[in-house]
């Protein structure tokens, strides 16, 4: 098996597996009992907490567990629209290229009185930041733009538009889901007031993630019951999911340099044997691009059929977010960008990671030009195109 969907989750590495197995034996206790064994999970979940803030550059204090991205995104976005109702301030900047987590959340606010703008996206699938400047108005009371795209990888240019919104005394949120892990984040620098990030996507647990709220950023609690995580979030901690989380981070962090290097080279020489077929197109700038990113479009085909034939070749691969696999409606992502649903409709996202080699990129490459292939030779619409019956769009 050849395992090529990274973005969708990760391997749990040596090092996270270990740190909650050691913890589930050692530190079962719980981190809000006064008694002496509670207060020795407590160093433990304090200890996990100042982990992730330093790969961050964040302070400990500024680190708030979750259960993951998608949590993190909504509390993030719903805090801001609440403390920005409070000031009258209703205002939401965003892309269409968010993941669901962030969009939904945004489309649910625009049925309570919230207005949202989209800003523009072009082929590139990179935000401009005078474009963020243009939407600003004074009723706006957060923008939340993603650090790095989990279909096409595209990074955007995060610590500009932190810049930008910290001059316009803006509250700044970015999901950091992809990016955590594989690029440097650093929120002082980067001017972020608010980050969201999950474990499974740097080899950690699933079902654990983290929100980083600069101090003194707006917060409000949408779980309710006990005072955990300083009152912002309710609930006994996971604390050997969150310790696996911080022990993967932590690894993750310290390898980005050599990883992305080695990914990039194995991403770029999948671009290029993937850009041999005729009539495919990659989807996104070739950069800033995510280290093991590789998106395609191809012409004539379903990505639903190219997909389990992969999978009958022995590839894991996906055609978009996991989070919407089931659907059958093209990607939100590429149609942002500006394919066309027919072309959209054939995509395919391969994400690969450091445990993957060079072999497997070459029998990447051999087993979609052999698939793409025998699916045009069953494909009318493909004949259309060959006769001329219908014009490429690639």
């Amino acid at each position: 098996m050849i395992y090529a969907d990274n973005a969708a989750t990760t391997r749990t590495s040596p090092a996270a597996r270990q740190a909650v197995l050691d913890t589930m034996d050692r530190f079962w206790g719980n981190p809000s009992s006064l008694y002496a064994f509670g207060q020795e999970a407590a160093e433990v979940l304090y200890q996990a907490r100042a982990d992730v803030a330093a790969c961050l550059n964040a302070k400990p204090q500024e680190i708030i567990f979750t259960s993951g991205g998608s949590e993190a995104d909504n509390q993030a976005i719903n805090s801001a629209a609440a403390v920005g109702k409070r000031k009258g301030k209703n205002h939401i900047i965003t892309t269409p290229i968010e993941h669901h987590a962030v969009l939904h959340t945004v489309e649910k606010l625009a049925k309570e009185g919230y207005e949202i703008t989209y800003l523009p996206m072009d082929a590139s699938g990179i935000v401009k930041v005078e474009d963020v400047a243009a939407a600003i108005r004074p009723e706006t009371c957060l923008v939340s733009v993603m650090f790095a795209n989990n279909e096409i990888g595209t990074i955007q240019p995060i610590a500009e538009i932190g810049a930008l919104c910290r001059e316009k005394k803006i509250p700044f949120h970015t999901d950091a889901v992809q990016a955590v892990g594989h690029v440097p984040i650093d929120v002082e620098a980067m001017n972020i007031d608010m980050l969201s990030l999950s474990g499974h996507k740097f080899h950690g647990p699933r079902g654990v993630g983290a929100l980083y709220v600069r101090r003194g950023a707006p917060l409000v609690s949408f779980i309710q019951g006990g005072a955990q995580e300083r009152g912002h979030r309710a609930g006994t901690e996971n604390l050997p999911a969150i310790v696996g989380m911080a022990a993967a981070m932590k690894d993750a962090c310290a390898k980005i340099a050599a990883n992305d290097a080695y990914v990039s080279t194995l991403r770029d020489a999948l671009i290029a044997g993937l850009s041999e077929i005729p009539h495919g197109a990659l989807n996104g700038a070739t950069a800033p691009r995510l280290p093991g990113n590789v998106n395609f479009c191809f012409e004539g085909i379903e990505g639903e059929s190219l997909l389990l034939l992969l999978d009958d070749k022995g590839i894991c691969a996906s055609s978009g977010s996991a989070c919407t696999s089931g659907s059958l409606d093209p990607s939100h992502v590429l149609l942002a960008i500006g394919r066309p649903h027919e072309v959209a409709h054939g995509s395919l996202r391969l994400t690969l990671g450091e445990d993957n080699t060079m072999q497997d990129v070459e029998q990447i490459i051999a087993a979609v030009k052999d698939v793409v292939t025998y699916l045009r030779g069953m494909s009318p619409v493909w004949k259309e195109l060959e006769k001329g019956e219908r014009n490429y769009v690639i």
